[in-house]
């Protein structure tokens, strides 16, 4: 942290970000390691997953042979995300600055994914955002790797053909499913769901980390 800020180290320790100001990208890098949600469901109709063509035959969670960059674009607050081709990500951003951001969130998705797998998770997909700073250099900005943004599902529970158990917010979007939720409404969430959603965000904490988080 800069000087003029460090006296107030107690403070600030543990609720405070050092930030820069970005240009931030209108597409979202999305990593698919596995056929799983959204891809499952275009592959099933199409064979494909943002109009990429896979193999026939694959099955429901199974792994791909590479992983897969499949953006997206940013939506606004209250809309959903569009899965776009590769191609059109180049179209919106360039082609450049598109098969940049492909590189390097293949790179993370890559050294997360080996690191997660050593700790008994499987990062089955993940999302990145990326911007641009004053001198052109593309920088990794928002959350990453956080259940929020990826799917981590438990390595000894994982068998292909089904859906999978997962300590992310998986859990959450089933019981709003459940409940035929129209995802705009307000909705009070029973406790027990909110305590089952963050005793998993703790338990993959700690598997990742080896830490328990600093709650207070």
């Amino acid at each position: 942290m800069p000087a003029s800020v460090q006296k107030y180290r107690d403070q600030l320790k543990g609720r405070s970000l050092l930030v820069k100001k970005v240009q931030v990208l209108p597409i979202e890098a999305i990593i698919r390691g596995y056929i799983t949600g959204s891809g499952w469901k275009e592959y099933q109709a199409k064979g494909t997953v943002c109009d990429i063509t896979l193999p026939s035959g694959l099955r429901e969670s199974q792994r791909l042979q590479t992983p897969l960059f499949t953006p997206s674009t940013k939506a606004d607050y209250g809309d959903h995300d569009e899965n776009i081709h590769p191609d059109k990500c180049a179209e919106i951003i360039g082609s450049e600055r598109a098969e940049e951001m492909s590189r390097v969130a293949l790179q993370l998705y890559n050294r997360a994914a080996e690191y997660a797998a050593g700790r008994g998770i499987v990062i089955a997909d993940t999302k990145f955002e990326f911007g641009v700073d004053s001198l052109g250099n593309l920088m990794l900005v928002d959350e990453v790797l956080t259940p929020d943004s990826s799917r981590f599902w438990p390595k000894a529970l994982y068998k292909v053909g089904r859906a999978q158990e997962s300590y992310d917010k998986q859990y959450l979007r089933d019981y709003l499913t459940s409940i035929d939720f129209d995802m705009h409404s307000p909705i009070d969430l029973p406790p027990t769901v909110l305590d089952n959603t963050f005793k998993k965000y703790i338990e993959a904490y700690v598997k990742l980390t080896g830490n328990r988080p600093d709650l207070e």
